[in-house]
């Protein structure tokens, strides 16, 4: 769907304006209408919309008035882009949203964006799939003055599993989280604090669970901030494998692709 047939959500990625899509970029510039989460994102971004476009920072808006925003303009005719943080596939209320587009009768598309949690692993160069350390990433939040979690889901059993654990939006309570993990990976397990990822304040901390509570409090993290928690972050993890994938026991067939220039 372009941007002239309703409305398109499109994941900003972490902050930095060169973090988009191709799609999203162009987007962007075709837009007349961009709505946008100014918590979180670097004003940059915007920079890539074309002269004369409205923008409308989201921040102090609650979801009705956001939702008519955009039912509003695209009535009109207007081609209207709603950027979210990162990916909209994470905490972006695309559910409440799109349910409110489909009731106005407002078609609408969404464009993947660059998430958090990989702009954070990205930024300290570590996989969060370290073969026989942890082949699964539990990607969540914790319940503070916010949505209750779903019934079943615990921070303890994910942590238990041996999986990476990310932490969104839980920067604020990070010594009560701390304290009930220490208690199965325990004190010594790496974790990681990106604070405004790739963008020109991003701040990093590297800890663990038994210290990392003082290291954030220290410097005053409130928000905007992703933990990542698990032994797969570790320098050199223990009893760390290699991928099957790459073995060179692994039977493979090969495929040479030719580009031509012209």
């Amino acid at each position: 769907m372009s941007a002239g047939t309703g409305v398109v959500f499109v994941g900003a990625g972490p902050g930095a304006a060169d973090l988009l899509t191709v799609r999203a970029v162009r987007l962007l510039g075709e837009a007349d209408v961009v709505l946008y989460p100014g918590t979180y994102l670097d004003e940059a971004v915007l920079s890539h919309c074309r002269a004369g476009c409205r923008v409308v920072d989201t921040q102090g808006l609650d979801l009705d008035q956001i939702t008519a925003s955009m039912v509003s303009a695209a009535q009109a005719g207007e081609r209207v882009v709603r950027l979210t943080s990162g990916d909209p596939s994470l905490y972006s209320a695309l559910h409440e949203q799109t349910a409110r587009l489909d009731a106005a009768g407002v078609e609408w598309s969404v464009v993947p964006g660059v998430p958090a949690y990989a702009a954070a692993a990205a930024l300290v160069g570590r996989e969060l799939t370290v073969p026989r350390v942890a082949q699964s990433v539990v990607l969540t939040r914790m319940q503070a003055r916010s949505t209750p979690m779903g019934a079943g889901e615990d921070l303890v059993a994910y942590a238990t599993s041996g999986a990476t654990v990310v932490l969104h939006l839980a920067i604020t309570r990070i010594r009560e989280l701390m304290a009930e993990l220490q208690s199965v990976l325990g004190a010594d397990c790496p974790v990681v604090v990106v604070h405004r990822a790739s963008q020109p304040d991003e701040q990093v901390l590297r800890a663990c669970v038994g210290d990392v509570a003082d290291a954030v409090e220290q410097a005053g993290f409130r928000q905007a901030a992703v933990v990542l928690v698990g032994r797969a972050l570790a320098d050199r993890a223990d009893g760390a494998g290699e991928s099957f994938l790459y073995s060179a026991d692994r039977p493979r067939k090969s495929r040479a692709l030719s580009v031509e220039g012209g």
